[in-house]
């Protein structure tokens, strides 16, 4: 496991019991070695105020209590040592960032601070302290973080550092500053004690590192004492090819790994990327591209993802779709959250028990939430029955995995349907639920998961044979268009813009407010706006439908003018509304009964399954 943010630090840098949990989780599903979170060398080297920290004696305790779970599940303890450099806010650490040079991160942008040659030693040093708190702590590998942007990857590339001094220039001098940290970590620790460097062998940005630049930088720092190199892409400018969404390919990093494999001969590699699936990590291994095969978010996903691929239970895992939810949540929320696996960040409250009175319940729905729910509630030993209208299981996921981007999605209905077949769910499919049938079925307890309903805006020719709805467009009749305007640039407007405009289809997004897609994870978000902008979608933002007629639709802009836009079909995508109208009627009838997922309030599956699984453990 790759070292990855969990945000289940303290603000004063220390381990909470949930971030010693989520590690001993991780390490008991059976991984070779986890290499724990980025720890801060230096007060003003942090990126966040959740990020661990190693710049002070007072966290070895902390520390030894991280390494002695890992080891007593069997996995070899490894740390990463990190300073942010530019890549942080000044509100953060009450100063001007450091950084190579007068260049601001330009993400966070803001004055930064050029560090001096005093500055420079004074950094070197701190990683050597830190690796020796590291030692004390028991670690077993320390990987000193070259990559992603911060501020070792910020030395190393000419799109950071255009210092002219010995610090700077050519390869020789950018590389000056990761070699002599390298020297000192070794000095600290000894000569056989292993050292790993993360290096971005791709930047993506004008003058960033190339694959072959990055091999002449390794050519020159692994001499320093370096045992092993990790290959990951991507820095400030470039996040998603840090933390890859499903838009990108799986192992796409496994081409410059296996160069730089190739080029360093004697030093073993290790890859991250995209790797989410065991056969994927065995056939990068058996062909020789790299030694070692890093899974960080599959190991969020699930954490025995390991343990059941060597045991042969491949259908058993699940598998992390790169909905980027974990980003997200961090950027949103400030905690750590995952649309598969709704333990992630809270695994001691959401742990599952037998129940000790086993229940006829009734499950309505067979969406995410519905199936979620359902087989948490059968492994728990309750008798649980599962109505689904339609004839197949998956509910809007179905819809959201039509997107030739978005197949991902398919991992997870397989997942939750192969969950409810193993813990016997009785399914009834075609089956659509009355209250006489309620009634009649007479169950404990009854759970409501109908989803939504398609939302038409109530204006003129909303009804005309020209307009459609989304599910109607995507796994509908197909119909023959050229030119469509798609009401709504939310998530939903903007993947569905994305699928006809790669299909040759003109495209026209109609949005209320003054920016599409406010709701997509930003990485995401980045990802399909450069996909609509290569496929010539028009957005007209702050404007809003007024009117369908047989020919298009008229839309009205925030000062109230008109405009006519000409296409063959007007697709709505305003958003669903709840089909709560069930709900209504079985609390009538005093039976025991939940809401979950969109019939309780419309959002997305990653709340539809956590609700079914918090139901799931609370009945």
């Amino acid at each position: 496991m790759p070292g990855l943010a969990s945000f289940l630090i303290e603000n004063d840098g220390s381990y909470s019991d949930k971030t010693i949990e989520h590690y001993r989780l991780r390490a008991a599903g059976g991984p070779s070695m986890i290499i724990v979170e980025a720890h801060g060398v230096a007060p003003e080297g942090i990126v966040s105020r959740h990020q661990a920290r190693i710049y002070d004696d007072r966290f070895i305790d902390g520390l030894s209590r991280i390494v002695a779970v890992i080891k007593a599940e069997g996995s070899i303890p490894a740390i990463q040592i990190h300073h942010a450099g530019r890549q942080v806010p000044a509100r953060i650490i009450k100063r001007k960032p450091f950084a190579p040079s007068t260049l601001p991160c330009p993400a966070i942008k803001g004055d930064v601070e050029p560090l001096t040659i005093e500055g420079i030693h004074k950094i070197i040093r701190q990683f050597g302290d830190a690796a020796e708190r590291a030692v004390q702590a028991g670690f077993e590998l320390i990987e000193i973080h070259g990559a992603h942007g911060y501020l070792i990857n910020q030395f190393l590339s000419r799109f950071s550092n255009i210092r002219e001094d010995e610090y700077g220039k050519g390869i020789a001098g950018r590389a000056r500053f990761a070699r002599e940290i390298i020297r000192e970590v070794r000095g600290r620790v000894g000569k056989d004690f292993p050292i790993s460097f993360k290096i971005s062998a791709q930047e993506f940005v004008p003058d960033g590192l190339t694959t072959e630049e990055t091999i002449s930088i390794l050519k020159l720092i692994v001499t320093e004492g370096v045992d092993i190199v990790q290959v990951s892409a991507g820095n400030d400018a470039t996040p998603e090819w840090i933390c890859q969404p499903m838009f990108m390919k799986k192992a796409c990093l496994v081409d410059s790994a296996e160069k730089i494999k190739a080029a360093l001969k004697d030093i073993p590699i290790m890859v991250v990327g995209r790797i989410n699936d065991p056969l994927i990590a065995e056939a990068i291994i058996s062909e020789g591209k790299a030694d070692l095969v890093c899974m960080g978010r599959g190991l969020l996903a699930d954490p025995e993802l390991p343990r059941k691929a060597q045991e042969g239970r491949l259908d058993d895992i699940r598998i992390c779709i790169a909905c980027n939810t974990c980003m997200q949540s961090i950027f949103r929320k400030g905690r750590i959250e995952c649309l598969v696996n709704p333990s992630l960040g809270r695994e001691k409250e959401m742990e599952i028990h037998p129940t000790s009175s086993p229940k006829n319940i009734m499950v309505i729905g067979g969406g995410p939430g519905g199936l979620n729910v359902a087989s948490t509630l059968a492994k728990r030993g309750h008798n649980v029955f599962l109505y689904e209208k339609e004839s197949v299981l998956g509910g809007q996921l179905i819809l959201g995995s039509v997107s030739v981007y978005k197949k991902e999605m398919l991992h997870l209905i397989d997942f939750l349907k192969k969950q409810i077949k193993k813990y016997n769910v009785t399914c009834h499919m075609k089956s659509e639920v009355n209250i006489d049938m309620i009634k009649e079925i007479n169950p404990d307890v009854v759970i409501i998961a109908t989803g939504s309903i398609p939302y038409k805006p109530p204006v003129d020719g909303i009804n005309l044979p020209i307009v459609a709805t989304v599910p109607e467009i995507l796994y509908g009749v197909k119909t023959v268009m050229k030119d469509v305007i798609i009401i709504g640039g939310g998530a939903t407007g903007c993947e569905v813009a994305l699928e006809l405009s790669e299909r040759g289809i003109h495209v026209i997004i109609v949005e209320q407010l003054p920016n599409i897609g406010t709701q997509i994870e930003a990485i995401t978000k980045k990802i399909i706006l450069e996909k609509l902008r290569k496929n010539s979608v028009r957005i007209l933002t702050e404007h809003r439908l007024s009117k369908v007629s047989e020919k298009g639709a008229y839309v009205t802009d925030k000062n109230g003018n008109h405009v006519f836009l000409k296409g063959d079909k007007v697709i709505i995508a305003v958003g669903n509304s709840p089909n709560n109208s069930l709900f209504e009627e079985v609390k009538q009838i005093k039976k025991e009964v939940y809401q979950i997922g969109d019939c309780l309030e419309v959002r997305s599956a990653k709340e539809a399954i956590y609700e079914g699984a918090y139901i799931g453990i609370s009945i």
